[in-house]
């Protein structure tokens, strides 16, 4: 049994190590020649490579339709991936309709639909993914930060303080496309796909997932526009669209005939445009309204704005004694301010919003698990939560914030051991005792926007 163990292992192996090879030469092949089309993808969508994708799908992941989950698909892996390419060589492959789910939208009443594939169709969804993502990395621009790899959010921010405090930056564009994801117009999607791609099967495997539908309280729903959020290609396909709509057109169109300095920082269909005068805002805005209708797109209105800002007009602001215009991009509020040494800096905040949207969240977390659950088994997973707060909202200047959210989780969380039962459960000095056995992470600056 080891001795097969053992030669799986080894086997497993070579093919990962044969997949990297191909993988980067295809990402070379694109990025030595930028109007090369691959005509040539879909034989790398195999039994071996699709085995590959498994191994990496997480256990815990909610099931589609099927209500097949990831152990249930794997305990006959071998013969399901074998059926499974067998149905894309004969075309007679179709994907299922995502399980469409409900989250909130942050500081919202309304909320966001989620589309949950199949894990079949996670499986080569993965390996489609993997394959574009290799071939548009080359043609991405560094503007564009969403969901690509080696990147964040915090790069995103980043560069913004980098281009309001290098840069002759004096207006901010903010601009939040309404209900991008549902609303990607699939020829144009496709139109954009066949810049790179010229092999049929791969342009006919997209279309495929693009039409499956969303099954919706036992409805089938068909999907003629939108990309499902959820999916495991779409925030890629989501790049793809933005990267020829808007990334290319403002480079080689707008940024080109401004009369000032003109930056764009995009976080998928998050996005903000620096500029040095009011007239470029302005045109820019109406102009990319027009261009947006094109592609079947519209920018929410409430969320865009062209607002004074920087250093000239934190100056002016002070001189007449009224505030600068704040505004928020990723979950952050982003204002102007001045260091200790009286100069002009560029402040980054957790917005309001998002404080009181995490606060009210472990609010309704707690009053779930206090009875639920013994301390002993919940208290690992408050420390899990502070930490990923942390880990997001811990920017350079932002430790005030984080502190709030810190104070604010400790008092809650001894309000609500307390209301277990109509008897004390803990008294404070006895809180204080367990903590100091057992600390609460303490807030901490995990990303540091200023490195010299």
């Amino acid at each position: 049994m080891e001795r097969l163990f053992d030669h799986l292992s080894d086997e497993h192996t070579e093919v990962n190590w044969m997949m990297k090879v191909k993988l980067k030469q295809i990402a070379m092949k694109a990025k030595q020649d930028k109007r090369v089309k691959f005509n040539a993808l879909m034989h790398h969508i195999n039994e071996a490579n699709l085995a590959d994708c498994y191994r990496d799908l997480k256990r815990n992941k909610a099931c589609g339709i099927d209500g097949v989950t990831v152990e249930a698909y794997g305990k006959d892996l071998e013969e399901n991936l074998k059926r499974l390419v067998s149905s894309l060589k004969n075309k007679s492959y179709r994907p299922k309709a995502v399980r469409r789910v409900y989250i909130p939208k942050p500081g919202k009443e309304e909320k966001r639909g989620l589309g949950i594939p199949s894990v079949e169709d996670k499986l080569v969804q993965m390996m489609l993914k993997t394959l574009l993502e290799r071939i548009y990395e080359a043609d991405f621009l560094d503007q564009s930060y969403g969901f690509r790899p080696g990147l964040s959010c915090h790069d995103a921010i980043k560069a913004l303080d980098t281009a309001v405090m290098t840069k002759p930056v004096n207006y901010i564009v903010e601009v939040d496309i309404r209900k991008y994801f549902d609303t990607v117009n699939h020829y144009w999607l496709q139109r954009c796909l066949e810049e790179r791609i010229s092999d049929p099967n791969i342009l006919w495997l997209v279309r495929r997932f693009l039409k499956a539908g969303v099954m919706e309280e036992g409805k089938l729903l068909s999907s003629n526009v939108g990309t499902p959020q959820g999916g495991v290609i779409s925030p890629l396909l989501a790049n793809i669209y933005l990267h020829y709509v808007l990334d290319l057109w403002f480079e080689k169109k707008i940024r080109l005939k401004s009369t000032g300095h003109m930056a764009l920082i995009r976080y998928c269909d998050d996005f903000v445009v620096c500029c040095e005068s009011k007239h470029d805002a302005n045109i820019f805005l109406e102009t990319l309204k027009q261009r947006l209708s094109t592609f079947n797109l519209a920018v929410a209105e409430d969320k865009t704005q062209v607002l004074k800002f920087g250093r000239r007009a934190w100056q002016l602001a002070r001189k007449h004694k009224e505030k600068v215009a704040t505004f928020n991009f990723l979950g952050f509020t982003h204002y102007c301010t001045r260091s200790r040494r009286g100069k002009f800096i560029m402040g980054h905040k957790t917005s309001k919003e998002n404080l009181s949207r995490k606060l009210k969240e472990t609010k309704i977390w707690l009053k779930k698990v206090r009875n639920q659950r013994r301390l002993r088994e919940w208290w690992p997973i408050l420390k899990a939560k502070l930490r990923g707060h942390y880990n997001y909202f811990g920017i350079s200047g932002n430790y005030h914030c984080l502190q709030q959210y810190y104070k604010a989780t400790m008092w809650m969380v001894f309000k609500w051991i307390n209301r277990r039962s109509q008897r004390k459960s803990m008294t404070f000095d006895q809180y204080l005792k367990y903590l100091e056995y057992n600390p609460l992470p303490r807030p901490r600056i995990c990303y540091a926007l200023y490195s010299f």
